[in-house]
């Protein structure tokens, strides 16, 4: 892992615990993880390997059984739903699998939608530029039943991007898309975040997504098995890309 960069991401002996009666699952048993500002990373494994449960967990959506998370210097772990709910809306951006659209909005006022919660100044100008650059110019103001899959799935990434998080957090996102969409829209996100400089968290099965990052990070039963950076070639060139 670079030594460069300050961390953006601590994660210091994490777990996650789910008990039902007298019976417990440990998803995650004990995550070490630091990721510095601006990079690429990919977290991979098996299903029932913790990804998602991490990536909650990284995201304040959930809350760890012990061990702490901390975002930008801040520990979230302990931290009120209030709290959490501004850190989400500063600090982190999302992606889901699922789109997660509110249907009686526009496009431009489903990205609008986080600016209008947390901000003041008028944000439509971005919110257009935004819907631009991934190709919707003429979808800004259709609802989402108006729109196929492809271009549900990159309202949700121009809405992802509206306020510029430090921190893009994305599970399977090209998950409900065929080969050739979901290469076009992991094309997309990949451009978004190389140009608005943000660091990336990327949950995906999905062998040639996982190609394009800079450190993969394998979990198998709750644990790292494996923390990789790309060869030093790519890794140095992503690395000026990123800077």
């Amino acid at each position: 892992m670079p030594t460069n960069f300050q961390p953006i991401i601590e994660v210091c002996a994490l777990k996650k615990t789910l008990r039902s009666g007298s019976t417990s699952l440990e998803i995650l048993k004990g995550i070490d993880l630091t990721i510095p500002a601006r990079q690429f990373v990919v977290i991979m494994g098996a299903s029932g390997s913790g990804k998602s449960t991490l990536l909650g967990l990284l995201a304040g959506l959930d809350t760890p059984t012990s061990g702490s998370v901390a975002i930008d210097g801040q520990e979230i772990s302990g931290l009120s739903e209030d709290a959490l709910a501004q850190i989400r809306a500063t600090k982190l951006g999302f992606v889901f699998q699922s789109y997660q659209l509110i249907p009686t909005l526009t496009a431009v006022e489903n990205v609008l939608l986080p600016h209008e919660l947390h901000a003041k100044e008028d944000g439509r100008a971005r919110a257009r530029a935004l819907l631009a650059s991934v190709g919707l110019e003429e979808r800004m103001d259709h609802y989402p039943v108006q729109l196929s899959g492809g271009e549900q799935q990159r309202v949700a990434l121009a809405r992802a991007f509206m306020l510029r998080p430090p921190v893009i957090l994305a599970d399977e996102p090209t998950g409900n898309l065929d080969s050739a969409t979901g290469a076009r829209v992991m094309e997309l996100l990949l451009e978004l975040n190389r140009k608005e400089g943000t660091t990336l968290v990327l949950v995906t099965h999905d062998p040639s997504l996982a190609a394009h990052a800079q450190r993969k990070i394998l979990l198998r039963d709750g644990r790292i098995a494996a923390d990789e950076l790309a060869d030093a070639t790519n890794a140095a060139a992503d690395a000026g890309t990123y800077a």
